[in-house]
């Protein structure tokens, strides 16, 4: 069995339950719209935001979820493949999960407003039944994948991104998306308990261990899931890049830099620049650092009783650093 299946196991009725819910979220009276979303749910990937939302409520309320639940997770999911569509748009990107980008198919007009229908979509979900509490949730984490990508613009111009700004720029980017799914979780079944924060927590280090993971692929020798380099080619500042080039001389940093600014399209120098990293011990820091981020969610898991949902989220941990994708 798939890891995947495994992890999914204790919830796979509600995730059948969910998928018809969600279906229904995405109707709409217009045609066009129709068959764009049906195109969308046809084309989902592994689905773990909503296996964290429905893996977490009944984790903390001993095997229970509710309808909000469904509802948390159905919003969740509309409002993220509206970020998704717009990204596509916005890096221009023709590609997604190996199927062809709304835009590529609709074009950018269609496929900008495909993602505001989404996001309106889904904040009428949660008004409507009256789910402030869920909703603010998953505003604040949009608003912050949003500054988290301005403020990685921002630095990739000047490349001086520091380890510490590294990391705000991840757990904004990434780790705020998982955190929302895992508050939520805990907030559908149980408001204002302690859990909601505990939760938030915990989903916040697998995103931050999630998006290092990822980091690591692009220092791959196969081609996994991204093509080796892309992050260099992109300019885009990641952990082996920044622990190296803050402990080696001021010469060979001045040679990092130029490579990235000046030479990221040649592909014998970028190369380079994965050997020189790799050399410099810059992927043996970046592994070290995201295990103690694995090894803080673990913790946190320890404080409930024993179940298969606790399992399962202690597997999904386990599978966001040992993927191969």
């Amino acid at each position: 069995m798939k890891i995947t299946e495994q992890i999914k196991q204790p919830i796979a009725y509600e995730m059948d339950l969910f998928e018809q819910k969600f279906r229904l979220a995405m109707a709409s009276k217009v045609a066009l719209l129709n068959r764009i979303t049906h195109y969308i749910v046809n084309r989902k990937g592994k689905q773990m935001r909503p296996m964290f939302v429905f893996l977490v409520a009944k984790m903390v309320s001993n095997g229970e979820v509710k309808d909000r639940t469904y509802r948390g997770a159905s919003v969740i999911e509309l409002i993220h493949t509206a970020t998704l569509v717009h990204d596509d748009v916005v890096d221009d990107s023709n590609k997604r999960r190996g199927f062809f980008s709304i835009n590529a198919l609709w074009k950018n007009k269609i496929a900008v407003l495909i993602g505001d229908y989404l996001l309106s979509k889904g904040l009428l979900l949660s008004i409507d039944n009256n789910d402030f509490d869920l909703l603010k949730i998953i505003s604040v984490a949009v608003r912050e994948m949003s500054e988290g990508e301005l403020l990685q613009i921002e630095k990739a111009r000047r490349l001086d991104i520091t380890e510490t700004i590294y990391y705000e720029i991840i757990r904004q980017k990434t780790a705020t998306l998982i955190a929302a799914c895992c508050s939520l979780g805990a907030a559908s079944v149980k408001p204002d308990s302690q859990e909601v924060e505990t939760m938030r927590k915990f989903g916040e280090l697998i995103g931050m261990a999630f998006q290092i993971k990822d980091d690591l692929f692009d220092y791959g020798s196969t081609s996994i899931g991204k093509p080796t380099g892309i992050d260099i080619k992109e300019q885009k500042m990641t952990l082996p890049l920044i622990h190296v080039l803050n402990t080696v001389s001021n010469k060979e940093k001045k040679w990092l830099i130029n490579s990235i600014k000046n030479h990221n399209k040649d592909k014998k120098r970028v190369n380079e620049v994965i050997a020189f990293v790799k050399d410099n011990g810059g992927l043996e820091y970046a592994v070290k650092k995201m295990k103690a981020f694995q090894y803080e969610a673990l913790q946190i898991l320890q404080q409930f009783p024993d179940s298969d949902y606790k399992s399962s989220l202690e597997l999904m941990v386990n599978y966001v650093i040992e993927r191969k994708k």
